[in-house]
């Protein structure tokens, strides 16, 4: 037995010592009426059936107890009801490449691409995410999980130098994306490009299309401004900062390529979204487009959970109260 509002409870510790205050008063009133030689007392006391009175009163204190109990809600028994966990897989594929350091938005496009999937993942209803990352080569960081704590412990630690061979290429992003799904299902997967762009290869279009086909859909988003960003490079000693260069000695400015980014998108049934300085929410329309989509069952668990019982307690003090209104005091003449 359990009860929603234990604090109610300390009421009858004060009922308690309020009947028992009672108790003494009635006692003594009782005493000095039978006691009483006027005529005041004879009459008040010629008709009244002290044992009735003393049960009438009775039942009206345990209603009020039992009214009281009814108040802190009790719960009696257990049920076991299932819930099912509906989502989809979203699969999040991260550029790692040494571009994603321009710090044409702020305070990076990785720092920009982290920030926005941060808000994405911590609002995520039941779907299962999956992280991949990737420059020149693609690899899975985090399996499809639930856990989103988890996954925004992953996240945070994604850096550019984690992967070693530098360049940008999409189409390795996207193949290996469609290997993170378990299932066979077709539908209810979806994968986040999220990048500056810069493709090295050129194959990622046709890849899409074929992952369409599927009933896969992909969705893409660029990181950066249309100005574009100098590329920072990393450096342990603590001087002033320096820049990547070409062969030539000048320095190379990345700018993003939203047009690659919106054809695969369109050729991948998915839609093209943008985190830049503009836009403080860019994660919303994300997460909008991911709620209206067809949801699939994922996990089923049974949750139990204890019945109450406060409306037989009501029902019983109501009775009492009843019966102490209705309990006759006076004796019958004969």
């Amino acid at each position: 037995m359990s009860f929603r509002y234990y604090w109610v409870l300390l009421l009858l510790l004060f009922q308690f010592v309020y009947w028992i205050i009672l108790y003494i008063k009635k006692y003594n009133y009782k005493t000095n009426l039978i006691n009483n030689k006027t005529n005041t007392g004879k009459t008040l006391t010629k008709k009244m059936n002290f044992g009735s009175i003393k049960i009438k009163n009775r039942l009206f204190l345990i209603g009020l107890a039992v009214l009281t109990l009814a108040s802190s809600g009790p719960q009696i028994g257990t049920r076991v009801k299932p819930i099912d966990r509906k989502g989809v897989d979203l699969v999040i594929v991260l550029d790692t490449s040494i571009s994603m350091e321009a710090e044409d938005v702020t305070p990076s496009r990785i720092g920009k691409a982290k920030f926005e999937l941060n808000k994405l993942i911590s609002n995520l209803k039941g779907d299962r995410v999956a992280i991949i990352v990737f420059a020149g080569t693609s690899h899975m960081y985090l399996p499809l999980t639930t856990d989103y704590e988890a996954a925004l412990l992953f996240l945070n630690e994604i850096e550019t130098d984690m992967i070693p061979t530098q360049g940008t290429s999409l189409s390795s992003a996207i193949n290996t994306a469609i290997t993170a799904f378990t299932e066979t299902i077709d539908k209810y997967k979806v994968v986040l490009l999220v990048t500056d762009g810069e493709d090295h290869e050129g194959e990622a279009i046709d890849i899409a299309s074929k992952a369409a086909l599927d009933g896969m859909v992909i969705n893409t988003v660029a990181v950066g401004s249309n100005q574009g960003g100098l590329i920072p490079l990393k450096s342990k000693i603590s001087e002033n900062k320096k820049y990547k260069r070409d062969k030539k000695g000048r320095l190379v400015t990345s700018k993003i390529n939203p047009n690659i980014l919106k054809n695969i998108g369109s050729a991948g049934n998915g839609s093209y979204y943008r985190f830049s300085n503009n836009k403080n929410d860019s994660y919303k329309a994300i997460l909008n487009d991911l709620e209206n989509m067809e949801k699939k069952t994922i996990s089923t668990h049974e949750f139990s959970e204890y019945e109450d019982r406060f409306q037989l307690f009501s029902f019983l003090a109501l009775i009492l109260f009843l019966f102490s209104f209705i309990y006759p005091t006076i004796v019958k003449e004969v």
